[in-house]
């Protein structure tokens, strides 16, 4: 029998991880001794923080404030990894770690889930990473025009960056910006709070509406959503789906989506 292995999700805060219950539930459905943990992981420490673990450890799965020090310190980056510049898995090879994007496979497969085929113009509140991977994942779907809605621009120059690079037609307006023009898809990377009482407003304008958040759950724009009868998908789809693809990569088994679905709602419901 293979020696147990170890893996774990690391960043900061850390604490309210989902990834846990996900992972640990993968390991259970498919009959493997393997451990997984919750680590706090402060900025600019993950490349010491790998360089102490043993052979026994197989992968992490990596969130903020860590995503672009993963990138930096792996021997083999995906695509995606090279084009964005962060990743959130690492999985440890015979050469070294070797860096993966989960997220935008990850959205792409929660989109089509939702009943979301194509996209021409993505209106995206936010340009923090989440919002760079889901420009990524909108433009895959066709989408040539992205609308980022921000309340710092200056602080969303890696989001712009992509949305350029991938030749897209880039508006820049104000977070509290009147809602004028339609889009097919309504992605949210920031609080409820940003957008407190205009969640009908967004909708409205919107074909399809993807919440990146889960907390609160469900979120206005989530029940703003099912109230106008629109596709539409969540955080938590989001995490289910990237996580899945992350036990793919650091076990090399394909698990039903639901077997991690389950625990995770149930936890969320459970706050």
């Amino acid at each position: 029998m293979a020696a147990p292995r170890r893996c774990a999700v690391v960043g900061r805060p850390i604490t309210h991880s989902l990834s846990p219950v996900m992972h640990r539930a993968a390991y259970d459905a498919l009959g493997l001794d393997w451990s997984y943990e919750a680590l706090d992981v402060g900025p600019g420490g993950l490349t010491a923080f790998t360089e102490h673990l043993d052979e026994a450890w197989r992968g992490l799965s990596v969130t903020m404030p860590l995503k672009r020090e993963a990138a930096e310190l792996a021997v083999h980056r995906s695509d995606d990894v090279t084009f964005l510049g962060v990743a959130n898995t690492l999985v440890r090879e015979h050469d070294g770690w070797h860096a993966s994007n989960t997220d935008v496979p990850g959205a792409l497969t929660a989109l089509r889930e939702a009943g979301v085929e194509c996209v021409r113009h993505v209106r995206v509140l936010g340009g923090g990473a989440t919002a760079a991977s889901l420009v990524l994942a909108a433009h895959r779907l066709g989408a040539s025009r992205v609308s980022l809605h921000l309340r710092e621009p200056a602080r969303a120059a890696e989001t712009l960056e992509v949305a350029r690079a991938l030749g897209m037609e880039v508006d820049v307006v104000g977070l509290e910006t009147p809602v004028l023009d339609p889009v097919d898809l309504l992605v949210n990377t920031i609080p409820p709070t940003a957008t407190a009482g205009r969640s009908h407003e967004l909708v409205e304008a919107s074909g399809a509406v993807f919440e990146a958040l889960y907390d609160p759950w469900p979120s206005p724009l989530l029940r703003a959503a099912e109230e106008e009868g629109l596709p539409a998908c969540s955080g938590l789809d989001l995490l289910v789906h990237q996580a899945v693809l992350q036990v793919v990569a650091m076990t090399g088994q394909v698990v039903d989506p639901q077997v991690l679905r389950a625990p995770a709602f149930d936890a969320v419901a459970a706050r």
